[in-house]
């Protein structure tokens, strides 16, 4: 692209690879934006961040290391002319009301398409904000989660039957810990199991 003095400068952040590279290279073909830098979890994503000092950071929710809204959070105390937006396939509730508490500008579904997407990242360097319709309004019918957002990731992981070492694996847990995020889960839900607990998180939305 030619080089544009009033271009935005972008940090993608996405650990799947091909989602980050087909980003890039379609927000290369806007003439105003540069991805000046990409990182594939949350530590690299600070430290790309610190380094290129973009404009506009458009991470992904779940990463390793730090999620999107973790990163947000500590972007927000040491780059603050830095904004934030998530780009994510897991639009819970709880995950918006998180984002917006940390001040993130943007908070769209993995779904949108490529010309939405640099169109929201310029809203977002301007100053504004876009919220997905449809994210906001399964907020609001949601209502309000009881889980922290590590109990309601554990509880995520265990949805699909996965043992607890399988879970603490994947959570970079160990399985002492996601047994008490489980078990805490459960009460606060009123459920007799972890089982159970998937089951009325799912029926409100919260996972």
């Amino acid at each position: 692209m030619t080089e544009n003095a009033a271009s935005v400068r972008v940090l993608l952040a996405d650990d799947e690879h091909l989602i980050r590279g087909a980003l890039a290279a379609l927000l290369s073909l806007e003439d105003d934006i540069e991805v000046v830098a990409q990182a594939g979890s949350g530590t690299e994503a600070l430290a790309m961040a610190l380094a290129h000092r973009p404009d506009v950071a458009v991470l992904d929710l779940q990463m390793p290391g730090k999620d999107g809204i973790e990163v947000a959070a500590q972007l927000r105390v040491v780059l603050p002319d830095c904004r934030c937006m998530i780009v994510t396939g897991h639009g819970r509730p709880g995950y918006l009301k998180r984002a917006l508490e940390v001040g993130i500008r943007g908070f769209l579904p993995k779904t949108v398409s490529a010309a939405d997407l640099a169109g929201i990242i310029r809203t977002v360097r301007s100053g504004g904000r876009y919220v997905d319709p449809e994210l906001a309004a399964d907020a609001i019918s949601a209502g309000e989660s009881p889980l922290t957002p590590r109990e309601t990731d554990v509880l995520e992981l265990a949805a699909d039957g996965t043992t607890v070492a399988g879970i603490a694996e994947r959570a970079s847990l160990s399985p002492g810990t996601v047994r008490n995020y489980l078990s805490s889960a459960a009460t606060k839900l009123g459920a007799e199991n972890r089982h159970a607990a998937v089951r009325i998180a799912r029926e409100h939305g919260w996972i």
